[in-house]
């Protein structure tokens, strides 16, 4: 089983802070990135577990898009009770996904899973009853993003949820910089200095584009979701359930 190391990739100053991406150095740092970067993490992960073993439907598929190490996957495949259903986790770096399937054969849990390496933009949605977008979407482009709502919509079975989960925007300047300041001070309270916050900030910059949560709900909304609720929100970060 592969060891997972302390996040510095941004330790130091750099001459060219380059777009992000899921490469090998960030798999290798990535559960201490995410704890440190995303509040609430650990919380929003159990919940989302529970929730799919609510939702999940014998016979059906539960989909990962967008799976990184598999935290998604591994909630919801603890928590599977409904007969005959198979777990679908999806990520477009391999690196990603060969650490995540790692993970998943160490757990040893008896639910089915498959492993897929694509852009989940390209991949299609069948009898799904559960479909999860942990911190996904916003790295799509913003004129893809209804179409890829669509698409997952039209794959779910009646009755079926997505489970989404994003950094926010906020139309109101203030609201903004206040959320944003807060998000720094958390980092910096876990550990990351200064340089290592901007460095960040930067490589982000034109990678992950959020949107506010108007914009999400008025898209699920659009596309026929009947109920669409919060269910988790931690500083500039919200999860939201729509159910079809």
């Amino acid at each position: 089983m592969n060891k997972y190391r302390s996040d510095e990739l941004y330790t130091t100053p750099l001459d060219e802070v380059v777009n992000f991406k899921f490469d090998e150095a960030v798999v290798d740092v990535f559960p201490d990135m995410i704890n440190r970067s995303v509040p609430g993490y650990s919380t929003l992960i159990n919940i989302a577990g529970i929730l799919s073993s609510q939702y999940a439907q014998a016979g059906s598929q539960l989909y990962d898009l967008g799976c990184s190490l598999g935290a998604i996957t591994l909630s919801m495949q603890r928590r599977l009770s409904q007969p005959g259903c198979r777990i679908i986790a999806v990520d477009n770096s391999e690196a990603m996904l060969s650490r995540c399937h790692q993970s998943i054969e160490a757990a040893e849990v008896d639910v089915a899973v498959e492993f897929v390496c694509a852009d989940i933009q390209d991949i299609v949605i069948e009898r799904a009853s559960v479909v999860v977008l942990n911190l996904t979407l916003q790295f799509i482009a913003p004129a893809q993003r209804s179409a890829m709502i669509e698409k997952i919509y039209a794959g779910m079975l009646p009755g079926g949820v997505l489970l989404l989960t994003e950094k926010l925007a906020f139309d109101n300047e203030s609201e903004g910089e206040f959320f944003t300041s807060m998000h720094h001070a958390f980092k910096r309270s876990n550990g990351y200095s200064d340089l290592e916050v901007s460095q960040k900030r930067a490589a982000l910059d034109n990678v992950l584009v959020p949107d506010t949560r108007e914009t999400h709900e008025a898209r699920l909304r659009s596309v026929g979701f009947c109920e669409v609720r919060q269910w988790f929100q931690c500083l500039n970060f919200v999860s939201l359930m729509a159910v079809k």
